[in-house]
């Protein structure tokens, strides 16, 4: 299907031609085939009039747990230890097939209405959740997290592992790339007796060409007793057994050092920035400044559900602009455009997509807002809008991989009806009683 965009302030995310202003973007099936301020030739199937509405790419969501939207504002006043083990882990075992596809539906409900066209995932029920993202549209990496609480002297034959395998096998790649499948070592701290681990699962990253995801360093008792048991951090202990060679995504970060940074720099990972989740849980403020002066390239995430509770990325987006300005005392500690770098191009860069640009031979992955809001009146400057006043509900269009998947309100891909009937019906009775 062609689709053209006519007389849009289009927000590029190049840095050579940051905004465009009464901008034309012609869409050819999947990917974006011209951007100018001349209209092109031809006819199309769709013509979008985009005037007092802003067009850029669609928001990438580099961290989060999506079935956990059932847990949402379930065991708040905790830290991430005692929330884990007490509250989270023991209700996420009563978790079966239905209840997570009914929890994935409602993320991807919320994701896409606020303007999200790519995520990262970790979890459990893998098959279920890319299912359920694959019919809805969305880019996604899926990782299996694993975890092991015991020595692992053959993770060949650990269930985890043997699911990971399977699930490569049936989906990466699926529909020409929609789908990528992730490895996932939850934690240091969640397999820290169980360095064969690692091991494989490095290898098993490399040997098929995978991603790699894992959470690093969000809490200061994680990061000093890893130091305390390995003489190393959390992330130079897994780079030790080769988890980072490839790069990779490294969740949170907050209590990461000048080391740390480096060696991110150096191997090409990409640190996710949760401020939500972490300030939600009393975990810390990550070094994101550092990080950039160091090189690392960052992106940002919302985290599960239950430690943030919204997956309305433009939320982090105007507090990670805002809350190291204040941490610093610098007003241009991390910049509007740098911000809105993370949500977009650096997070697309972080999952293997060419996507995160408006210009030709990048994925369709476009959202489009109404400017015409009292909130974003007046306009003075796009991008300072976009970052300190947008809101997740001034999406009025998501298109992700070229097709038109909300709009004004209404799905395209998603039963809205059926799935808040499973929530309530099934999966919340299964959970909660």
């Amino acid at each position: 299907m062609s689709i053209l965009f006519t007389n849009a302030a289009v927000v590029t995310m190049d840095d050579q031609q940051p905004v465009l202003e009464k901008a034309y973007v012609s869409v050819q099936g999947g990917q974006i085939a011209a951007v100018s301020q001349t209209r092109p030739n031809g006819t199309y199937d769709r013509v979008f009039n985009c005037a007092g509405k802003v067009l850029m790419p669609g928001l990438v969501n580099a961290h989060t747990h999506l079935p956990m939207t059932l847990m949402r504002g379930f065991a708040g006043g905790h830290d991430l230890q005692d929330w884990l083990n007490n509250y989270i882990f023991p209700t996420e075992d009563k978790l079966d097939s239905r209840a997570v596809r009914a929890g994935t539906g409602l993320a991807l409900a919320e994701l896409i209405a606020s303007g999200t066209t790519t995520v990262a995932d970790m979890y459990y029920f893998c098959d279920d959740i890319i299912e359920e993202v694959a019919a809805a549209g969305v880019n996604a990496n899926i990782a299996r997290g694993t975890t092991c609480f015991a020595p692992c002297a053959n993770p060949a034959n650990y269930p985890p592992c043997q699911e990971l395998a399977a699930l490569a096998g049936r989906w990466n790649g699926h529909n020409n790339g929609q789908i990528k499948v992730d490895v996932s070592i939850h934690g240091e701290y969640t397999s820290f007796n169980a360095p064969e681990l690692w091991k494989y699962l490095a290898k098993f990253a490399a040997d098929h060409s995978l991603g790699m995801h894992v959470h690093v360093s969000e809490t200061k008792s994680e990061h000093e007793e890893c130091v305390s048991r390995h003489g190393m951090t959390p992330i130079q202990i897994l780079d030790h057994y080769g988890v980072f060679d490839r790069g990779g995504l490294a969740a949170h970060c907050v209590w990461c050092n000048q080391g740390d940074y480096e060696l991110m720099a150096k191997r090409g990972i990409t640190a996710v920035h949760n401020p939500v989740s972490n300030l939600k849980l009393g975990s810390g403020v990550a070094g994101v400044p550092a990080m950039q002066k160091a090189g690392v390239n960052l992106a940002l995430g919302t985290d599960g559900m239950s430690s943030n509770n919204s997956h309305d990325l433009f939320e982090e987006i105007k507090l990670t602009a805002i809350l190291h300005k204040g941490v610093h005392h610098d007003p241009m500690a991390v910049t509007p455009w740098e911000t809105l770098k993370m949500a977009t191009v650096n997070g697309a860069k972080a999952l293997g997509r060419k996507a995160g640009v408006v210009a030709p031979g990048y994925e369709a992955d476009l959202i489009l807002l109404d400017f015409d809001r009292p909130h974003l009146i007046p306009c003075h400057d796009v991008v300072e809008n976009l970052v300190f006043a947008a809101r997740g509900s001034d999406v009025v269009m998501n298109m992700a991989r070229g097709k038109v998947i909300y709009e004004n309100g209404r799905y395209f891909t998603l039963d809205l009806n059926r799935i808040k009937s499973e929530v309530s019906g099934y999966a919340l009775t299964k959970l909660f009683g």
